[in-house]
């Protein structure tokens, strides 16, 4: 199968969907990979390691996605690359359609086989190719939330661990998921007061187990939500629902009766954003108020460590390009159930379901896309 994959260009989008090493197992299983030049210089991996790895450099986009069977990405298409859409080609990259209705229309319109990431699901509910980025995002998050505490960034000017006599940083964390259990492992490790807010009961208790009483667990509910966020220096939101729309959870009226200075970093700011005011930003303005509180809503957090992002992804992504490669986008689909729930259209259509509520679009059934 000739696999192709190009430069990423949404703003300060430095990672690349394939690593040397992932070429040169995909061309040592007899397929044909084509790599834009200069696709993986972001991540830090030069065009001369994919060439010695058995890629061919191409320098021009339109022949690089022209001349894929199967198309690799990281972030989903943007507008300038809706152009290069067509009906037999089969993209397997981060979409996040539910919150993307352009583009969304654009795949069903011009009949693309998009698959996503993020809603490739195993048996027990894991998300194996969201788990690698919500893992560096959520490390990221008290990262750059301690930053922006900076008054020099906006912040109220507060040190997350504090010195001796004076208070570390309360930090609030809703949703106790992948990228919240590892939110709260740098902002427990910075020594910061961290709660986890998330509705499973089960997944508290594995959480405490797990944080030893370094990390309080809250169940939660719309008033003590409230309390805790109202109370808190830093609000991290990683609620997800696997390819719907996150719930908004925090709300205008919440941050107005935040401090002054306060910080907000949504994770799910890609599936919408769990916090009432989140809109999307990049990495060249990552912020904005809201209040009097400060909102960190990049939607492509791991770009910012695209070397450690790259080689996360590809270890996650490879097994199942290896499946699409060798057996073709439908039958590996039918061999493999988490592969499956990938698939989000296909021949003009819509085929999953958290996608279609979102868009009020009928769907189609994984029985009838797969026939």
């Amino acid at each position: 199968m000739r696999i192709s994959v190009p430069t990423e260009i949404k703003n300060n989008e430095y990672r690349v969907a394939l690593t040397p090493a992932g070429v040169h197992d995909l061309v040592a299983s007899g397929h044909d990979v084509l790599v834009q030049r200069g696709a993986g210089v972001g991540s830090s991996m030069s065009d001369a390691e994919y060439e010695a790895a058995g890629a061919t450099l191409v320098d021009d986009p339109a022949e690089v996605w022209g001349r894929a069977e199967l198309l690799l990405k990281v972030k989903e298409p943007i507008a300038a690359e809706y152009g290069y859409f067509r009906d037999d080609l089969v993209i397997f990259t981060y979409l996040h359609l539910a919150a993307d209705r352009p583009l969304t229309e654009r795949l069903t319109a011009d009949g693309v086989t998009a698959i996503a990431y993020e809603t490739v699901q195993l048996d027990g509910g894991g998300l194996p190719l969201l788990a690698p980025m919500s893992e560096v995002a959520g490390r990221l998050a008290p990262t750059v939330g301690a930053a922006t505490l900076m008054r020099s960034a906006g912040g109220l000017g507060l040190l997350m661990s504090g010195v001796p006599g004076t208070r570390p940083a309360t930090v609030t964390i809703v949703g106790g998921g992948v990228a919240g259990a590892n939110s709260a492992v740098i902002a427990a490790g910075l020594g910061a007061d961290v709660t986890i807010f998330d509705t499973n009961i089960a997944r508290l208790r594995f959480l405490d187990d797990h944080f030893q009483g370094r990390v309080k667990t809250a169940a939660s509910n719309p008033l003590d939500l409230d309390r805790a966020v109202i109370a808190s220096d830093l609000v991290i939101g990683s609620v997800l629902i696997p390819g719907a729309k996150a719930p908004k959870l925090v709300t205008n009226e919440m941050v107005s009766r935040m401090r002054p200075g306060s910080v907000l970093v949504d994770i799910a700011v890609d599936q919408g954003g769990c916090f009432e005011d989140t809109h999307p930003t990049t990495h060249a303005d990552p912020t904005f108020t809201v209040h009097g509180s400060v909102f960190y809503c990049v939607a492509n957090m791991p770009g910012a460590v695209p070397n450690t992002s790259t080689s996360a992804l590809t270890n996650a992504t490879l097994p199942y390009v290896r499946k699409i490669a060798s057996l073709g986008w439908r039958d590996a689909l039918r061999a493999d159930t988490a592969l499956a729930l990938g698939l989000n259209t296909t021949a003009g259509r819509i085929v999953n379901a958290g996608v279609a509520a979102a868009h009020g679009a009928a769907s189609l059934s994984l029985a009838e896309a797969l026939v």
